[in-house]
């Protein structure tokens, strides 16, 4: 899977699993439409990272890192109450946003490394003319 392809599920998910805990909620906090807002941003963002823009990836990359971080706290809170639907939904968004980290850096690495073979190519291509 392109990283394109990773952040995009995983801004879906980020999208659709907030509003369903808030619209299901009793006593809803505007607080957990955060993740939402940081998927509409992410969809925003993955035309770019289809396009390999680095800064956009950039970007994308730090938005989902500090959503997996910012996710663990509701998580705890959910586990706490032994809220079965709030942990199935903030586990499925940390998965996906980690897997969607994986993808990134796995990205990022092989961007470098065809970088890397570009350069040398062009520096052996040199020394032949």
């Amino acid at each position: 899977m392109k990283a394109h392809t990773a952040s995009l599920i995983n801004a879906i998910l980020l999208i659709v699993l907030p509003l369903w805990g808030y619209l299901s909620s009793d006593t809803p906090s505007p607080t957990a439409l955060i993740p939402a807002a940081i998927g509409v941003i992410l969809l925003a963002l993955n035309f770019g990272v289809k396009k390999e823009n680095k800064v956009i990836a950039h970007i994308a990359v730090l938005l989902t890192l500090l959503i997996l971080i910012a996710l663990i706290k509701p998580l705890m809170g959910a586990i706490g109450r032994a809220d079965t639907l709030a942990i199935g939904r903030l586990g499925a968004m940390i998965i996906s946003t980690a897997l969607a980290m994986v993808f990134f850096v796995k990205s990022f690495i092989d961007a470098r490394k065809r970088r890397e073979k570009e350069a040398a190519e062009a520096i052996d291509s040199a020394e032949n003319n």
